[in-house]
């Protein structure tokens, strides 16, 4: 019987994850549309799949991190510097990319809803002050709640402490990250079932009978994300590098925006992206820090989202928004997009933050949040995929354009 499995599973194991993938998410929006049921069943796979990256990616991240500190020796490059300049003009960009679309197609909404659960931050401030706090969270719990800043902080450090080690310690810090990147690459190979069990679980709970009341400004969330991905982030590589950036761009897109679209989740995507830096051959030392830290701060997509919500805010009640003010508010939904991962809620508890800046009241700017999480099966997705093939795009760029110049 096992053999019989195996043997009709051999052309299917052939194929490449890529494809895999499109099969799941295929066989996924099937097995929805013929039995809700059974799809609401196969969702335990997904679940399973995300778990399974989410409990995984802080030892990881925190191992690879120490072991690449420990191992550096002084004169060895690293580009770390670069990616953070290049996460920086790619949240900005975003968000004025964002700015233009909410001009050029503004959209008004049915303020109805009921509003949303969750606590606002105050300001900018506020989520910067959170940020310092989660740096310094007990290491412990940080590996446990997934708290990455905190991770990143406490695994510099004692990969500092660790410099002047023996070579034995360096060696087994090594090992160990390889081992653990072992348990990554199994975990990778079960992603087609995985996201056929998201997928399947998510449109037959969700549907896509919710969205098309917010069809319009679905429609430009997702298109500023596109434009990001298509455009404008190829435009800031090739600035960085002097080549064609559409290889590198694709290859960001099908490695790492595929899974994170169904995961939901830049944290259980980091290992995703850990495995495809690896496959691009850029450098160790530099990936292990800049992508953990992407997940935590480079947040193009969450600008996005920011910034067109509290945009038709401000349109559906006749606010007249001035470019100058606009503009001041790319600012605010970049920085603010930073410490989104230490926010509950997300992007969209970011949003009545910024509607202050135009007066809007909180009672009416939770209930466009209530809107947003109506739409967030499409936009946390597209966002989330977004933010996560910038990481490893802008860490490629930046490891490319090193090695041109070398």
């Amino acid at each position: 019987m096992i053999a019989t499995v195996h043997t009709l599973c051999r052309p299917l194991l052939r194929l490449g994850l890529i494809a895999q993938t499109a099969i799941g998410i295929v066989c996924g929006i099937l097995l929805a549309a013929y039995s809700p049921a059974m799809a609401q069943s196969a969702a335990l796979l997904g679940q399973v799949f995300i778990s399974a990256l989410k409990a995984v990616a802080p030892v990881l991240v925190f191992v690879l991190v120490t072991g690449a500190i420990a191992s550096h020796r002084r004169g060895q490059p690293t580009h770390v510097r670069s990616v953070l300049m290049l996460y920086l003009i790619g949240t900005l960009t975003a968000a004025l990319v964002a700015v233009v679309a909410s001009f050029a197609f503004p959209t008004t909404l049915a303020l109805d809803a009921p509003q949303a659960s969750g606590n606002p931050p105050g300001g900018v401030d506020q989520i910067l002050r959170n940020l310092l706090l989660s740096a310094v969270a007990n290491p412990v719990s940080a590996l446990m709640e997934a708290n990455f800043i905190a991770i990143l902080v406490w695994a510099s450090a004692l990969g500092l402490m660790l410099r002047q080690a023996s070579e034995t310690t360096r060696t087994l810090l090594s090992d160990l990250a390889e081992a653990i990147s072992q348990i990554i690459r199994l975990v990778i190979h079960i992603a087609p079932l995985g996201i056929f069990g998201l997928v399947a679980g998510t449109m037959a709970t969700a549907g896509l009978g919710a969205l098309l009341d917010y069809a319009h400004l679905l429609l430009v969330i997702v298109a500023c994300m596109l434009f990001v991905a298509l455009v404008t982030n190829p435009l800031i590589v090739f600035a960085k590098t002097r080549r064609n950036p559409y290889p590198l761009v694709f290859a960001c897109l099908r490695g790492s925006a595929i899974t994170a679209f169904f995961t939901r989740s830049s944290a259980a995507n980091i290992p995703v992206n850990l495995e495809l830096c690896q496959r691009l051959k850029l450098h160790a030392d530099t990936y292990s820090i800049s992508i953990p830290l992407g997940a935590t701060i480079n947040m193009s997509g969450a600008a996005i989202t920011i910034t067109v919500i509290t945009l038709s805010a401000a349109h559906t009640l006749g606010i007249g928004v001035d470019f100058p003010t606009a503009l001041l508010l790319c600012i605010v939904s970049a920085l603010a997009a930073c410490g989104v991962s230490g926010v509950a809620g997300g992007s969209l508890l970011i949003i009545p933050m910024a509607s202050n800046l135009f007066g809007i009241s909180t009672d009416v700017a939770m209930q466009v949040v209530a809107i947003g999480f109506v739409i967030s099966v499409v936009q946390d997705a597209t966002e989330t995929a977004l933010n996560s093939s910038t990481d490893v795009l802008f860490t490629a760029a930046a490891c490319q354009a090193w090695d041109a110049d070398a």
